[in-house]
């Protein structure tokens, strides 16, 4: 199944449910000035899960373009990117728990409306429990009505089952879908092989349903929100990957294009941070942000110049022709779902603008690398980052 299709069953599948189909916002947070970036589905609706009334009533559902950079060292592996979509679908005091995980277990498993998932594959974790939540035995019966095998549903704490998009605003617990990616299967786990297949990527969180009853403030939880809401979120890539049967996100038909385009930077990690920095660029760009030096303008032009050193280091040929024809092959995959990737020439302008920028400073800074002969300190590593912009991975 193609990514296009995944998002479209998702959308016409919440939309059969009466859920108001709306559209992404920008990348760019109009109501939250405490972020940089729209990081979930859920943060430009924050005022609606705290009260107020949508227009377009209680039940929503879109795809969400999210940026987050706070795993960037990770990108390169198997499942993390910079910039992703994140299907969801809302309830603003309409449904709860049993509808929520209901609609969210029947579109992952539904061959006819939803993905067609093996339900033996499927495993589910819920929150386990404390001083500020009770253990969610309500949500573990639901599922276990559902078919799922009490076996397969493991209690977690805070750190894996809870969700806030911060110190402050509505939070609560959640429910966590994960699927089985192996090739033979993994079978009943106990709860230690089954945080075990978690870390080595054996079972990818798929989606995840959060019960926003609660709300937090300077970091607490302080007490219940005026309304009971549901929060589901389904992030496209990784559905994806496991639709496709693929090893990693970077080889689904969200990627692939694009590794094929720089198949000249041999390292596969090097190459997939290209690849990632790149789409993730395109977006704020097209959001209306340009490089500069402070807040999410500096978090453009680093994502711009990590991704201009390694073409550099491993392309000897017209590096501005291979970042125009990547553009215009990133564009054409979203402008259906993202018109505003429509404007072809001004993204290609502003990337190469920043890359000619970047590369006298690059010449320079290959020159200045290429004088340490044996490991580089911490200082020098610096200067080499601050002055010239180069990873800090690169270099130690």
């Amino acid at each position: 199944m193609q990514s296009a299709e995944i998002r479209k069953r998702f959308i016409a599948f919440f939309e059969k449910r009466d859920h108001a189909i709306i559209p992404s916002a920008s990348l760019v947070p109009e109501n939250d000035p405490t972020v940089l970036f729209n990081t979930a589905g859920m943060q430009p609706l924050v005022p609606y899960l705290m009260g107020e009334a949508h227009p377009q009533g209680s039940k929503l559902a879109n795809a969400q373009k999210c940026v987050r950079t706070q795993d960037i060292d990770e990108v390169g592996d198997k499942t993390h990117d910079t910039f992703f979509e994140m299907l969801g679908n809302w309830s603003l005091g309409d449904y709860f728990k049993k509808d929520a995980i209901t609609w969210s277990f029947e579109f992952l498993t539904n061959k006819d409306e939803g993905l067609g998932l093996d339900v033996s594959r499927l495993y589910v974790t819920v929150f386990e429990g404390d001083d500020d939540a009770p253990r969610d035995e309500e949500s573990a019966d639901i599922w276990k009505s559902l078919g799922i095998p009490e076996h397969r549903i493991y209690y977690k704490g805070k750190e894996d089952n809870w969700w806030s998009p911060g110190d402050n605003g509505p939070c609560g617990p959640d429910s966590e879908m994960f699927y089985d990616v192996t090739e033979e299967g993994l079978g009943d786990l106990t709860p230690e092989e089954f945080n075990a297949a978690d870390d080595r990527q054996d079972v990818i969180e798929v989606l995840n349903d959060v019960f926003m009853e609660y709300e937090k403030k300077d970091g607490k939880v302080v007490g219940k929100l005026e309304q009971k809401n549901v929060d589901t979120g389904a992030g496209l890539e990784r559905l994806t990957m496991v639709l496709q049967k693929k090893d990693s996100i970077f080889d689904t038909d969200l990627f692939d294009y694009l590794m094929e385009h720089f198949s000249f930077i041999e390292d596969v990690r090097a190459r997939r941070i290209v690849v990632d920095h790149l789409r993730t660029s395109i977006f704020i760009i097209a959001d209306g942000v340009k490089p500069g030096k402070q807040d999410r303008e500096y978090v453009l032009r680093r994502l711009l110049r990590r991704m201009f050193l390694h073409v550099r280091l491993n392309l000897e040929g017209d590096v501005k022709k291979v970042f125009k024809e990547a553009i215009e092959k990133v564009i054409e995959n979203y402008k259906e779902p993202y018109p505003n990737l429509t404007e072809a020439d001004a993204i290609v302008m502003i990337i190469l603008e920043e890359q000619k920028k970047f590369e006298s400073n690059l010449n320079a800074g290959l020159k200045r690398f290429n004088e340490f002969t044996g490991s580089i300190s911490a200082k020098d590593a610096f200067t080499l980052f601050a002055t010239y912009g180069f990873p800090f991975e690169m270099v130690l």
